[in-house]
């Protein structure tokens, strides 16, 4: 452990906002019964690190309050310094969606931030890449097989003749086949994969391997197909000639991306999708708030900015609903949400579902807790636009693209909505990665720092100790994306090369 570390080890909580009744603790290994802290509380027992003390006397279904929120109202009475447990707060009702306040909050507009710029691929459609890549879609899971094949062969005998193109990647997903193909759930995971297909990082160079016999016509994946960017297995006179089918057309394409060169683009060509997982009580006091700040800064620059994860939103949409630009974008809003409760209400789930117990272990209690921290990331900036799920983002400024809370779904739609640069924030730990665009990952504790010092980009958690402010790591971070936007730095996950798989979101029935 470093000496600053151990200099922060003295008694140190976080009360977030005045009104709290709560903190949580600091001290990595948590502190013991008895011990005393400048303000004169005292534990009556244990608390480990990340999770909640009570600051006052608490009586039996007084509300517990963090963030200045609700987050629960108390089983029992609880003494002063004692350690608030998950089974000692009930879990309240969500904000009521039909009486929400919309556009209620003052727009006054923040002072752009002018001459950030980053060294992009820009694309013939205005989209800008931060990465030169050939992406190979699929409109059936049955290819999956062939065209591994097909990419290992493609990136061992063709790739390092095309000095310029990163990469190539087979978007592999389990749609296409044996679903309900007009039901009014499958346009979501369609319009995903349609929108994968044409993300920036790809140039513009669309490829598609269809079956033949698939229920997603491949022609639904390509817009005005001249019978050039669509090889069928089917049409093909064995394995071989499949294989052969798929690394010609990878070539016409690795010949023209190869072409491509990084130019000088404003900041305001950023689209930045910010996520969080593995998250715990730190989050929303760390990492989520520099975050938070970056986003601001992005906005100011001109950069779209995606927050998202329904159900780490749906808890503190009454704090989101004002900052929307016009009522109707807060009737959009609304109706995520709505679609959201339905569609857990349909799998007879609910809000409880979420935190796993990963979070639970990092002190967050409830989804409430989680989702007050989780909304920091989204900063101050006005909310002009809300996205469904896999929809492609047509403006600038703050959005709200309507996801799950789950990692790898999330980044999937973040992507197909356009994203070129992620940023993830964890408290737990997660090597989490996307092949399409970078992910800076942001630790919530610096003792996670320490622990993957190989694998996480940004240390927040010196805010929890007072070695830096939310500003200082959000300058930090905003400089950061542009280094790595431009090609200078890499991430960790880059590095290594760590990727998730695509993971498709279908509400939609399976056959």
């Amino acid at each position: 452990m470093t000496t600053k570390m151990d200099q922060a080890e003295a008694p140190l909580y976080i009360k977030v906002h005045e009104s709290d009744n709560v903190a949580i603790i600091v001290n990595t290994k948590g502190l013991s019964e008895g011990t005393v802290f400048p303000s004169g509380l005292e534990l009556v027992e244990f608390v480990p690190q990340g999770h909640k003390v009570a600051l006052v006397d608490l009586q039996e279904h007084e509300a517990i309050i963090r963030y200045g929120e609700v987050i629960g109202h108390a089983v029992k009475p609880i003494p002063k310094g004692s350690w608030i447990k998950e089974s000692l707060l009930t879990f309240p009702t969500p904000p009521p969606l039909d009486t929400l306040p919309l556009a209620t909050r003052d727009r006054s507009s923040q002072k752009p931030l002018e001459g950030y710029t980053f060294e992009g691929f820009k694309n013939s459609d205005g989209s800008v890449g931060t990465k030169n890549i050939l992406g190979i879609t699929m409109s059936v899971q049955c290819v999956t097989g062939v065209l591994e094949h097909a990419v290992k062969r493609v990136k061992e005998e063709l790739l390092p003749n095309y000095p310029n193109v990163e990469d190539v990647i087979a978007l592999n997903h389990n749609y296409g086949c044996g679903v309900a193909i007009h039901a009014p759930g499958a346009a979501i995971p369609i319009r995903t994969i349609q929108n994968l297909a044409t993300h920036p990082s790809f140039g513009g160079e669309i490829m598609v391997v269809g079956l033949g016999c698939e229920k997603l016509r491949p022609e639904q994946l390509v817009k005005d197909d001249d019978g050039s960017t669509i090889t069928s297995l089917q049409d093909q006179e064995g394995f071989h000639a499949m294989v052969s089918s798929i690394m010609a057309m990878a070539e016409e394409r690795l010949l023209r991306l190869n072409q491509r060169k990084r130019v000088t683009c404003p900041a305001a060509d950023l689209v930045v999708g910010m996520q969080c997982g593995g998250s715990d009580a730190f989050s929303g006091v760390t990492a989520n708030p520099a975050v938070g700040f970056a986003a601001d800064l992005l906005v100011r620059a001109g950069a779209t900015v995606f927050f998202s994860e329904v159900t780490e939103v749906r808890d503190a949409v009454h704090l989101l609903t004002p900052r929307v630009v016009n009522e109707e974008v807060g009737k959009k809003l609304v109706e995520e949400m709505r679609w959201y409760d339905d569609y857990l209400a349909s799998g007879d789930a609910d809000r409880s579902a979420n935190p796993s117990p990963g979070n639970k272990k990092g002190g967050l209690s409830n989804v409430v807790e989680k989702a007050l921290g989780s909304i920091v990331k989204s900063g101050t900036s006005p909310i002009v636009d809300v996205l469904s799920p896999g929809e492609k983002a047509t403006k600038k400024g703050l959005i709200f693209a309507a996801t799950p809370a789950s990692d790898f779904v999330c980044g999937t739609l973040q992507l197909a909505s356009g994203m070129n640069m992620h940023v993830f924030t964890t408290g737990r730990g997660t090597p989490y990665g996307l092949s399409m665009a970078p992910v800076i990952k942001v630790s919530t504790r610096t003792a996670l720092k320490e622990q993957w010092h190989d694998l996480i980009d940004v240390n927040a958690g010196q805010i929890a100790t007072g070695e830096a402010t939310i500003e200082d790591v959000g300058w930090e971070l905003f400089h950061l994306m542009l280094d790595v936007a431009s090609g200078k730095k890499q991430t960790w996950a880059q590095k290594w090369k760590l990727h998730n798989d695509l993971s498709l979101f279908n509400p939609g029935p399976v056959t």
